[in-house]
């Protein structure tokens, strides 16, 4: 799930690996390896790395809880990777306040 998501956010940043990387100060190899599910970063960079794309480290190793009740659903058809990840940001606000 992690390789995934990761893969994910950068591209919706519109990021290359090499971008990412000098962001997160590896190397483009490990971002290539962590989207490519060869290995997992260090917890600290785990957090790192949450804080850089604003979600959390649940929301990366894709243990985010849902509710027991239907899950709501949002017809995000059309929008570009940088209006969905926008729309995550705010989502992940929401959830983080409690509201």
């Amino acid at each position: 799930m992690f390789a995934v998501r990761i893969k994910h956010l950068r591209l919706a940043r519109e990021l290359n690996q090499v971008q990412l990387a000098e962001r997160l100060g590896v190397k483009k190899q490990s971002i290539s390896n962590w989207e490519n599910d060869n290995i997992m970063p260090s917890i600290d960079m785990l957090v790192r790395i949450a804080d850089f794309f604003h979600v959390s480290t649940d929301y990366l190793l894709g243990r985010d809880v849902q509710e027991p009740a239907a899950p709501q659903m949002l017809d995000i058809t059309g929008l570009t990777p940088r209006q969905i990840e926008h729309i995550q940001f705010i989502v992940d606000d929401l959830r983080q306040s409690g509201h």
